[in-house]
């Protein structure tokens, strides 16, 4: 049921791919907004994310993992490099390459972007009920297969 005052045609509000496009942009605003509080960006996050979890790597492979293009990867590393998130050093294995590895300051701030992540989860779905929220996650990764 749409509110007295939404303007939205009814016939977009059936649409599934416009319900999604709504909810895909509050909850960018609503990410945007909580990791800029907690001093980082979204492309900040993912880098951590991935290092967290993948342990040190190439660039290379820092972005495959983090789905960022290039020019993405080396600006956001250098970024993260400066504050002391993270520190590149040369791959044992091939001297031509550096690994990017996460440093505990790092770690601090991951584990502060998750916290405020944490918060936009609840947000988003507070309408929904915990059955209701794991339904929703399946059903979106099968939609992102």
């Amino acid at each position: 049921m749409a509110e007295p005052d939404d303007p939205t045609p009814d016939r977009l509000r059936r649409l599934p791919t416009w319900l999604l496009s709504q909810a895909s942009a509050r909850s960018h605003r609503l990410v945007g907004s909580a990791l800029s509080r907690a001093g980082a960006s979204g492309y900040q996050f993912r880098v951590l994310a991935a290092l967290d979890e993948l342990g040190p790597v190439s660039q290379v492979e820092l972005g495959r993992a983090a789905g960022l293009d290039r020019s993405d990867v080396a600006a956001t590393v250098a970024e993260l490099e400066q504050r002391g998130s993270i520190r590149r050093a040369v791959d044992p294995d091939d001297l031509r390459r550096k690994r990017v590895a996460l440093t505990p300051a790092g770690r601090r701030l991951l584990t502060r972007l998750d916290t405020a992540l944490d918060g936009v989860q609840q947000q988003l779905l507070e309408p929904l009920s915990a059955t209701e929220r794991d339904t929703l996650v399946v059903l979106l990764a099968r939609l992102g297969q």
